[in-house]
């Protein structure tokens, strides 16, 4: 059976797996994969020295159904990019709303219309952008670790 993808195939968006070392020492690894079988599948994990906590951004893991026949669910949307409606699923009460689509674009309409700073906030935009180009850095690096421009105290 052939490859989906070719063997020079090669994107970091369609599965990352980012580690970020802090000054104070707090770690922070995030997972993203896309071109999976099941679908999606993006989370986030926290694991400090008091507390752990896992954040399932997609799917989302508020609901949970058991299908034995594919026919069954066959005009049901379940979830982006699902291959089979068959077995234990994970269906989202509104999808876009789970992952938090509409409340970003309100907030930051809102901000605009009421001349405030949106919810996040400029400092935690910039930082999530620099974290994520420095992503690209290392990458592009075969993995070598890099530091985030402008942000975690680096000075630059």
């Amino acid at each position: 059976m052939p490859a989906i993808c070719g063997p020079d195939y090669r994107d970091g968006e369609d599965f990352y797996q980012l580690h970020v070392v802090f000054d104070d020492g707090f770690v922070a690894d995030i997972f993203s994969c896309e071109i999976v079988m099941g679908g999606v599948h993006n989370w986030l994990e926290v694991c400090a020295n008091n507390h752990r906590m896992r954040c399932n951004i997609n799917p989302v893991d508020a609901c949970e159904l058991y299908n034995q026949n594919d026919g069954a669910l066959r005009d049901v949307y379940i979830g982006e990019k699902i291959g089979t409606k068959h077995g234990w699923l994970k269906p989202s009460p509104d999808e876009d709303w789970m992952t938090g689509y509409p409340q970003e674009i309100i907030d930051f309409m809102t901000a605009i219309d009421d001349g405030t700073e949106p919810e996040c906030g400029r400092e935690l935009a910039a930082d999530t952008v620099a974290t994520m180009y420095a992503a690209y850095v290392s990458d592009e690096a075969g993995g070598r670790e890099v530091a985030i421009p402008g942000v975690m105290g680096n000075g630059e």
